[in-house]
């Protein structure tokens, strides 16, 4: 009997097309997610009419299949944490921040994370060398040059190479638990700062996101430096913002700030109008009665309350066992939220 196909938010104008394209999916053998599959077959169809240069199609076909390819390598290791190293391809063994690097990739694999890079030399050869090959995915781009795949993961069933930064960009966001940035160029930048802006809008989770420098080094102090000055002394970010970013010269206090980052707090989605908190343990009334005073400012509407699990997250099997808490964010206060979580992990 075929399952039912549930609803997509855009209804479906055409019900022949609908059912053909039910029929299609149970002569595929049906499977997870139907209900999204037939949006992404008819969005595709619609294509035949809407888009007509043949350029813009193939990034749409590109893209689907790197994400497609992306999420396939990514699914076996979805119940581990992972981290996100970035930093020059430029990096020669002899400095030290490739040695910082080794040994940061070789701690937090210790603790339990995996590590992601873009897969090239440098920095990133070095948190492969750390973490091991077991330990380790990688995620390359093709490029005119420095497009080899470093040794230690070249041959790897955990490397994915991409043709376009966007989807390669969305990959590490989406695995990544934390990310660690050591000195480089305008990629690393680059991808510091769509971090920064993806957490600081509500865009993806909040995460650690930590700056390495070498001992003594001034790259990150002199960024921290424009930022305050250019930033948030032109009012251009908020105080709370600099909340989403730590810098250090020791890769072990790096490593413990992300770890402890999950000392209690797991993870959170937003459910209706609540966003909904799990932790791995429940705080007493006396601290949530102390977190709804101290937070005020960033509730908008329900307080904070210990709550169970809500029916959308029973229906995902979204972290059910876990003990939450659920109040009413007003969606634009991250830099505020992650004060928050830091105070949940030290209770």
């Amino acid at each position: 009997m075929q399952p039912p196909v549930r609803r997509s938010r855009a209804p479906r104008r055409n019900p022949g097309l609908e059912t053909q394209i039910r029929e299609l999916i149970a002569a595929a053998g049906n499977g997870h997610n139907a209900d999204l599959v037939a949006d992404i077959i008819e969005t595709a169809l619609r294509l035949l009419r809407e888009i007509e240069h043949r350029g813009d199609v193939r990034i749409i076909q590109t893209a689907v299949r790197e994400l497609r390819l992306a999420f396939k390598v990514f699914a076996p290791y979805a119940n581990r944490r992972k981290v996100t190293i970035f930093g020059s391809a430029r990096t020669e063994p002899s400095r030290p921040e490739y040695r910082q690097a080794v040994e940061f990739g070789r701690q937090i694999a210790a603790a339990g994370f995996m590590v992601i890079t873009g897969a090239g030399g440098g920095i990133m050869q070095a948190g492969h060398e750390g973490a091991g090959p077991e330990m380790s995915f990688g995620a390359n781009i093709r490029l005119p040059w420095e497009q080899a795949a470093n040794p230690v993961i070249k041959k790897d069933a955990k490397l994915i190479t991409f043709k376009y930064f966007f989807t390669r960009k969305l990959t590490f966001i989406r695995h990544s638990d934390a990310v660690a940035l050591f000195p480089g160029g305008f990629g690393t930048l680059d991808e510091g700062y769509e971090a920064l802006t993806l957490m600081q809008t509500g865009k993806s989770r909040l995460m650690p996101l930590v700056l390495i420098d070498r001992p003594g080094g001034e790259f990150w102090k002199t960024w921290d430096r424009h930022v305050r000055d250019h930033l948030l002394g032109n009012g251009l970010i908020s105080p709370e913002d600099l909340n989403l970013y730590q810098i250090t010269d020791r890769p072990e206090q790096a490593v413990k700030w992300i770890t402890r980052f999950y000392r209690n707090y797991h993870s959170s989605r937003f459910v209706g109008e609540r966003l909904v908190i799990r932790l791995q343990h429940r705080p007493s009334d006396t601290a949530l009665a102390a977190l709804n005073e101290d937070f005020a400012d960033i509730i908008a509407g329900a307080p904070l309350q210990v709550v169970p699990p809500t029916p959308e997250e029973r229906e995902d099997d979204d972290f059910v066992e876990l003990p939450r808490i659920a109040f009413g964010f007003d969606r634009k206060s991250y830099g505020r939220l992650r004060e928050m979580i830091d105070r949940l992990n030290g209770l």
